[in-house]
């Protein structure tokens, strides 16, 4: 069983996608929170950025890799 499963990778894909989404938003959150020296406009960006990762992109993502039926 040396085949590589598709599944998997698209899988692990996605998942990697939605966690670098929520580090985008904590990191956004501690730029907001003044944790972080980085503008604020900044922190703002990597909170909308992140929640477009963690929402969007996964469920774009697995309708364009959907098996035909």
């Amino acid at each position: 069983m040396s085949e590589k499963d598709p599944a998997k990778a698209r899988f692990a894909t996605i998942q990697l996608v939605r966690l670098f989404g929520v580090a985008c938003v904590i990191a956004g959150m501690a730029i907001g929170a003044n944790k972080l020296a980085a503008p604020l406009w900044l922190g703002y960006l990597l909170i909308a950025n992140g929640l477009v990762d963690v929402f969007v992109v996964p469920k774009i993502l697995a309708r364009k890799w959907r098996s035909p039926r």
